[in-house]
């Protein structure tokens, strides 16, 4: 019994196989997509949802190949991001993924379309997929021959399996914002008494069902967010763990079985059918990082093929041997906002001759992004009442990095578990595929599959 795990991600696209009893891990491949196009605004971050489509049928028929027919297909990918399609469910549009920053831009009263949907339908942000319908709606750029909204996870399911009509999950149906997560439907009266057209919403499902097979018979799942997902390939108990994520972005997620009311940088998704999931989000994240990776390069005139990050921590490690981390410079690196604030901006202090040293730099840096997700995470902890007794981690920012991992252990508090697998989003929808296929038990059983470093 096998499964393959498709994670559209970012700027890479993730497909696996594992073996369905043992956990084990068969193959894996990570292809940089360079999918992004060139949008209408300086803020579009959009990308080419056809060459992400032909990536993955190719992947999935050279690992087939290699490793045999998969027994099913768990699809999971970037949250908050939208594209339209037509009645035969082919993309007509581009994909605005979840960095394009069209809901930023202002409407005739000044507000921007974020701040509009915000004030009248709910959690709304800049990236959300109904803050861009909004924007395209009310600016005449939705195509005409668009029929419904989906995410890029589940419209390269549909293609996969040939399904016309798309439907997505409540998770990935709360990223794109303005929904009742109570009910498990979006706030339709308020949408409409905004002006957003409804008529583009797709079906929304309460769990991770099968979509359809694939020609060759195959049952491919509708996706999951690849937070919940991430989550899910990396943590065994979701109600005592608390998951650190550093990527390209970051994320702090901690499960929770009762309903709260998150405001500000907490969200609140659907995960499970009896739990839900708290997650905090940097937008800079491990961006930050390598930002600084790039900066010492230029200072130093290095060029783009000789990284400094084992320069950086050698002289972090330094810093901190000679001056501890309570002397390194006080970073806060929301560099590209928050959610709650967009237009937040990032700092550096208490510099002074004393600590004037790049490894008071690099440590800042590090802690600053750590801190963050700390803060998210104390929130989440005193909305709940409780606190996590084991600390994940994931995300090449925290398998490459020793620092980072041994700096999170020390602000959290707790020994940080690395998962085997390095595609933990991958790998908790292949996990999830099983148990959607009616091929093993529950999800539970097969998370207890997953093995630490």
């Amino acid at each position: 019994m096998r499964a393959m795990g498709i994670d559209m991600g970012t700027t890479t696209i993730s497909v696996i196989i594992i073996d369905g009893e043992s956990g084990e891990l068969i193959k894996s491949r990570t292809i940089p997509h360079n999918a992004f196009m060139n949008g209408e605004l300086p803020s579009s971050r959009i990308q080419d949802p056809d060459k992400l489509l032909l990536l993955v049928q190719q992947a999935v028929e050279e690992m087939t190949g290699e490793c045999g027919v998969p027994d099913s297909i768990g699809m999971t990918g970037q949250m908050h991001g939208v594209l339209y399609v037509d009645e035969e469910g082919k993309a007509v549009s581009p994909l605005y993924t979840w960095q394009d920053g069209s809901g930023n831009e202002r409407m005739e009263d000044g507000r921007t379309y974020a701040q509009a949907l915000l004030e009248s339908a709910g959690a709304a942000a800049a990236g959300y997929g109904l803050t861009t319908h909004f924007y395209l709606q009310k600016n005449g750029r939705i195509p005409g021959r668009a029929k419904k909204m989906t995410t890029i996870s589940d419209y390269i399911a549909m293609r996969l399996c040939g399904s016309k009509e798309p439907v997505i999950a409540m998770d990935m149906a709360a990223s794109w914002g303005c929904f009742d997560l109570e009910k498990g439907e979006f706030f339709l009266d308020k949408l409409e008494n905004t002006g957003v057209d409804i008529s583009y919403l797709p079906k929304v499902t309460k769990g991770h069902g099968v979509m359809g097979n694939t020609p060759s018979g195959i049952p491919v799942t509708v996706s999951m967010g690849d937070n919940q997902a991430s989550v899910l390939g990396s943590v065994r108990d979701l109600s005592d763990t608390v998951l650190v994520n550093i990527g390209t972005g970051s994320q702090v997620s901690f499960g929770t079985e009762k309903f709260h009311d998150a405001q500000g940088s907490i969200e609140l998704r659907p995960c499970t059918e009896k739990l839900y999931l708290m997650a905090g989000s940097g937008l800079c994240g491990g961006r930050a990082y390598a930002m600084l990776e790039q900066f010492y390069r230029e200072a130093s005139g290095k060029s783009k093929d000789q990284e400094l990050y084992s320069v950086m921590e050698a002289q972090a490690r330094d810093f901190l041997k000679a001056y501890g981390k309570e002397n390194a410079w006080k970073i806060r690196t929301t560099f590209s906002g928050t959610r709650s604030n967009p237009q937040e901006r990032g700092s550096i202090r208490d510099i002074s001759v004393e600590n004037f040293h790049p490894g008071a730099m690099t440590v800042g840096m590090i802690q600053g992004i750590l801190e963050e997700l700390y803060e998210m995470y104390g929130e989440m902890c005193r909305m709940t009442g409780t606190k996590a007794v084991r600390l994940v981690g994931s995300g090449n920012g925290v398998r490459k990095n020793p620092l980072m991992r041994e700096l999170a252990e020390s602000l959290f508090g707790m020994k940080m578990n690395i998962p085997v697998c390095k595609e933990e989003a991958a790998y908790g929808a292949a996990l999830q595929s099983l148990a959607a296929a009616g091929l093993y038990g529950s999800m539970s059983e097969l998370q207890q599959k997953i093995k630490y470093l």
